[in-house]
C-alpha cells in the first residue's frame, strides 16, 4: 500500500484533534467571560501559533498509539513464539495474583489495576492466539476501540477546557491538577452542577460517529499490516517528530507574551498547560484569590505577628536569658492523627509509649497541621511558613536557600541532618533539604547488614532508629551540637512491618498495626537514646506531619487537621499541657524560645509561650486556604470566594476538656470581615514573599 496510508491512524486523529482545538478557540473567543478585543496580530497568534502547538502536542500524546500500532502483527502468534509469550502473560498474572509484588507493597487500588490490565492483555492475546479464524475480526474491534478511546479523550478534553474556562477564564492550571487529587469531591460537584447523563450520552454518540469515519479511513493499516521494515520507517519518522515536538512545544509556549492576557490563554495548548501546572505546582494567588492593597495586607499581618513592620517579616528575636545550645532531635511521625492517642479519647491503647511520653512532656493539646500531605508538614516545621496555594514549597523548583529552621541551627554552629528511612528522592525531599543546608541520611546510606525489614516506602522505623543512634553518636564526638530531623515511614499504607514486635501481625496490613508499630519503634529509639552520654543534653520534639485522613463534610474539616505534638527533655522542659490554639508552623519558633536563641527571623510561626502570642491556626488544601481563630474557620478559595464557619466543640465525657475536638462547622450567619481580612493578610503576604523570592536565608 501507499506508504503515506501507513500513517493514516496518526494524521486522521491529528486532524480531528486540531479541528476540535480550532472550534474550541472560536467558542472561547466569543465566550462572555472573554471581555476583550483582539487586534489582527493577536488573532494570528491565537490560531497560527496555537494550532502549530496543538499539532506538536498531539505528536507527544500519540506515543501510546505508536506503541500499539507497531506491535500489531501476525508473526508473534506463530509457533513457538505465540505460546511462549502467552506463557509469560500467564506467569505474570499469577505473580500479581500471589500478592507479593511491588504493587501490593504500595497497596491501595494498584494491585487491582495491575490484575485487570494484565488480565485483559492475557485474555486478548489468548483470543488472538487460539482463535486464528476470528483474529482479523477481533483485531478490527480492538483497533476500533483504540480509535474510539482517542476520539473520546479528545472530545472530553475539549469539553473540560470549555467548562474550566467557563469557571475560571483561563486554560488549565494547578486547580485542574488539584481536581485529580480530590477526585471524589470533584465528581460529586460535577454530578450536582451539570446534566451529566445528557452530556456524556451526547459525547459518546458523537465519538461513535467520528470513530466510524476515522476507522473507515484508517482500517487499511490492519487490513494490510505494515512489514517490519515499514514499521522501522514509521518509527524513525515518528520518533524524529517526537524529538522535534519536545523542543517545539516549550519554544512555542514562550511566544505567549502578549500584553493581552486572553491572547496568551487562547494561544496556549490546554494539555501542555496542565503538564506545566503539574510540574511547577504553583497557583497564582493574585489571579484567583481575594486580595487587599499590599500595605494594608502587611499592616494587618504586623498586628498578628509582633515586631514586624513594612513589606517584610524580617525581625530580630532577643531572649532575656543566656542561650542553651542543646542537641535537638525533631521527629515527624507519618500520618498520626491526635485521636490515635489515649489522651485524645482513643480507648484502644495503641500508643502506650507516646501516651506515657506525653505525660512527661510539654504537650500541645490544641495544635493543627497545615495540610494533609507529608510535604506540607515538612514545609511547616522547616520553613515555619503558611501553606500557600498550589503545591508545597518542598516540591517547587524555587525551593533552595530558604529561611529555614536548619539555617538557624547552622548559624549556631550545629550539624544539621535530615533522616529518612526511604529514598529522599521521593517527593523532592532530597532536593529541598540539601538545597537548604541539610545533610541526608536515607536508605541509600544503609549497608545491607543494617536493614532487617523494608517495604516500598523504605526501611522499618526500628532500622532507622538504630541508624539515627549511630549517626548521633558520631556527631556527639565532633564536639558540636547537632540538629537531626527524622521523618518516620512505617505508619503508611500498606502498613507492613517486622512480625513478632507487637500483638498485631506485620503482614495484617492494619492501620492500627502501623500506628502501634511506630509507637513501638519510638520506644526502642528512646530506650537506646537514654543510654547515650548526649541524651541529657538533648531536646526531643515529636509531632505528626498530618492526620491519617482529611476527608470530611466541608472543604476543610477542622477535626481532620488536629495532630499530637510534644517537646520532651527531662530536667529541662517541665511537663505541662499547653491548651491554646496553635499551628504546626509555631513548633520550632517555640523551641527556639525555650533554648533562648537570639536570631533574626522571617518566620510566620511564633513562640506560643510569649505573652503577646495571639492564638490561631492555619489549615489548607492545595487551593482552599483557612484560618481558625475565635472559634471561626475562615476559608478563602479561587474565584475570590470566601466562606466562614462557626466551630462547635464536641462534648465527650471520656476526653478532658483541653483535648476535645471540633466536630461541627455551621455556616456563619454574619460575616466576620475582620477575620476575612486577617486570613487574606496571611496568605497574600506569604504568596507575595515567595513570588519576590524574599524568603531566602540570611547571608
Amino acid at each position: 500500500m501507499n506508504f503515506l496510508k501507513k500513517f493514516s491512524p496518526f494524521y486522521n486523529l491529528a486532524l480531528f484533534y486540531i479541528a476540535v482545538s480550532f472550534v474550541l478557540r472560536i467558542v472561547l473567543i466569543f465566550h462572555p467571560i472573554t471581555q476583550t478585543n483582539f487586534v489582527f496580530l493577536d488573532t494570528m497568534k491565537i490560531f497560527f501559533i496555537g494550532l502549530i502547538s496543538d499539532a506538536f502536542v498531539f505528536v507527544i500524546a500519540s506515543a501510546f498509539l505508536w506503541l500499539y500500532l507497531i506491535f500489531i502483527s501476525n508473526s508473534k502468534y506463530y509457533k513457538p513464539w505465540g505460546y511462549i509469550i502467552f506463557g509469560i502473560f500467564i506467569a505474570l498474572l499469577l505473580y500479581i495474583a500471589s500478592g507479593k509484588t511491588i504493587l501490593n507493597e504500595y497497596g491501595g487500588a494498584l494491585p487491582k489495576i495491575g490484575m485487570i490490565f494484565v488480565g485483559l492483555k492475557t485474555l486478548l492475546f489468548g483470543l488472538l492466539l487460539f482463535l486464528p479464524k476470528h483474529r482479523d475480526k477481533i483485531r478490527f474491534w480492538l483497533f476500533t476501540f483504540v480509535m474510539f478511546l482517542y476520539v473520546v479523550l479528545i472530545l472530553q478534553n475539549g469539553i473540560s477546557e470549555y467548562f474550566f474556562w467557563n469557571e475560571f477564564g483561563v486554560k488549565y492550571n494547578f486547580i485542574a491538577v488539584n481536581y485529580l487529587v480530590y477526585t471524589n469531591e470533584v465528581i460529586g460537584n460535577i454530578m450536582e452542577s451539570y446534566p451529566v447523563i445528557p452530556l456524556f450520552s451526547g459525547l459518546f454518540l458523537i465519538a461513535g460517529i467520528v470513530t466510524y469515519f476515522i476507522v473507515k479511513r484508517t482500517r487499511n493499516y490492519i487490513d494490510e499490516i505494515p512489514s517490519f521494515t515499514d514499521k522501522l520507517k514509521i518509527s524513525a519518522i515518528y520518533l524524529a517528530l517526537f524529538a522535534l515536538a519536545l523542543f517545539a512545544v516549550p519554544s512555542l509556549a514562550k511566544k505567549e507574551n502578549s500584553q493581552n492576557v486572553f491572547t496568551n490563554e487562547l494561544q496556549a495548548n490546554g494539555m501542555y498547560r496542565f503538564y506545566l501546572a503539574f510540574m511547577n505546582s504553583e497557583l497564582d494567588y493574585f489571579k484567583f484569590y481575594k486580595t487587599l492593597p499590599e500595605k494594608q495586607a502587611f499592616a494587618l499581618l504586623g498586628k498578628q505577628i509582633p515586631s514586624i513592620s513594612g513589606e517584610t517579616t524580617l525581625r530580630t528575636i532577643k531572649s532575656d536569658a543566656a542561650e542553651t545550645p542543646k542537641n535537638v532531635v525533631l521527629i515527624t511521625i507519618e500520618s498520626y492523627s491526635a485521636d490515635f492517642m489515649k489522651a485524645y479519647g482513643n480507648d484502644q491503647n495503641i500508643t502506650p509509649f507516646l501516651d506515657d511520653l506525653a505525660s512527661k512532656s510539654l504537650l500541645f493539646t490544641n495544635l493543627y497541621a497545615v495540610g494533609n500531605r507529608t510535604v506540607r508538614g515538612l514545609e511547616a516545621v522547616t520553613l515555619c511558613f503558611p501553606p500557600t496555594a498550589g503545591e508545597s514549597v518542598v516540591k517547587r523548583k524555587d525551593n533552595k536557600d530558604k529561611f529555614s529552621t536548619g539555617s538557624i541551627f547552622k548559624q549556631k554552629g550545629y550539624n544539621v541532618k535530615y533522616l529518612y528511612g526511604g529514598d529522599a528522592f521521593f517527593d523532592n525531599m532530597e532536593d529541598f533539604f540539601t538545597g537548604n543546608g541539610y545533610d541526608i541520611i536515607d536508605k541509600k546510606t544503609f549497608t545491607p547488614e543494617e536493614i532487617t525489614f523494608a517495604n516500598i516506602w523504605g526501611v522499618c522505623d526500628e532500622d532507622m532508629a538504630n541508624k539515627a543512634i549511630k549517626t548521633m553518636n558520631t556527631e556527639a564526638k565532633e564536639g558540636k551540637p547537632f540538629f537531626n530531623h527524622w521523618m518516620t515511614v512505617s505508619n503508611h499504607r500498606p502498613f507492613t512491618y517486622p512480625n513478632g514486635k507487637i500483638d498485631i501481625p506485620g503482614d495484617a496490613k492494619s492501620r492500627d498495626g502501623g500506628v502501634k508499630y511506630t509507637d513501638y519503634a519510638l520506644r526502642k529509639f528512646f530506650e537506646m537514646a537514654s543510654r547515650q552520654p548526649w541524651f541529657k543534653n538533648t531536646v526531643f520534639v515529636i509531632l505528626a506531619d498530618h492526620c491519617a485522613s482529611s476527608a470530611g463534610k466541608t472543604e476543610l474539616p477542622a477535626d481532620k487537621y488536629r495532630i499530637p505534638a510534644m517537646i520532651y527533655s527531662p530536667g529541662f522542659i517541665q511537663p505541662q499541657k499547653y491548651t491554646n490554639l496553635m499551628s504546626q508552623i509555631d513548633v520550632m519558633p517555640t523551641l527556639f524560645g525555650l533554648l533562648h536563641f537570639n536570631y533574626q527571623s522571617k518566620f510566620y510561626g511564633q513562640d506560643v509561650l510569649k505573652p503577646d502570642y495571639k492564638p490561631r491556626a492555619l489549615i489548607a488544601t492545595y487551593q482552599d486556604l483557612g484560618l481558625i481563630k475565635d472559634n471561626v474557620l475562615t476559608i478563602i478559595s479561587p474565584k475570590q470566594a470566601v466562606k466562614q464557619f462557626q466551630l462547635t466543640l464536641k462534648p465527650d465525657q471520656k476526653t478532658a476538656p483541653e483535648f476535645q475536638i471540633y466536630y461541627d462547622q455551621v455556616p456563619l450567619k454574619t460575616e466576620r470581615t475582620d477575620l476575612v481580612n486577617e486570613t487574606i493578610s496571611y496568605y497574600q503576604t506569604a504568596s507575595d514573599i515567595l513570588k519576590k523570592k524574599n524568603y531566602q536565608k540570611l547571608n
